[in-house]
């Protein structure tokens, strides 16, 4: 979480006076996202919940995504971080949903995406935005956190 807390802390401090609530979808932040909002005391006022969704099983399991709202759909890519996004904020009910979909390292994913690589989401009242994410570094830890810092950033730009 090295760094994370003062990011976490807008994005939190943003929540709470708007009385909004969050929820998180992660893959290869690996959970940073979520740990960094839940480092700061008083997270009960706007965090409901969190899942690293990193295999097929977990989307499913956790998030209830079907083989049919997959079709023409690879993760690591923009629709499917807003599918996460969206989806984690439905099953949740929360105001917002932020998600992240990408490839840590030290190598790329399956998918051809190279490590660093990175889509990430935000979805809120009438609010959608997503983005994509290259560092070019190839240091699993580094990359965990830039993924989660620019997610965070992300959250912060789309609640004002």
């Amino acid at each position: 979480m090295e760094g994370l807390v003062p990011a976490a802390r807008d994005v939190a401090e943003k929540l709470k006076a708007a009385g909004r609530t969050v929820a998180v979808a992660e893959s290869s932040a690996g959970g940073l996202v979520a740990a960094s909002l839940l480092a700061l005391p008083g997270a009960s006022a706007y965090f409901l919940g969190g899942a690293v969704i990193y295999t097929r099983a977990a989307r499913a399991g956790l998030l209830a995504v079907t083989e049919a709202d997959m079709e023409g759909m690879r993760p690591s890519t923009e629709p499917y971080a807003l599918l996460l996004a969206r989806r984690v904020r439905e099953k949740l009910g929360a105001d917002w949903g932020f998600a992240e979909t990408g490839a840590a390292g030290p190598d790329g994913n399956r998918y051809g995406d190279a490590a660093g690589h990175a889509c990430l989401a935000v979805v809120g009242p009438g609010v959608e935005r997503v983005t994509t994410l290259e560092t070019g570094l190839t240091g699993r830890a580094q990359n965990m956190r830039a993924f989660a810092a620019a997610l965070l950033r992300l959250a912060a730009e789309a609640i004002e």
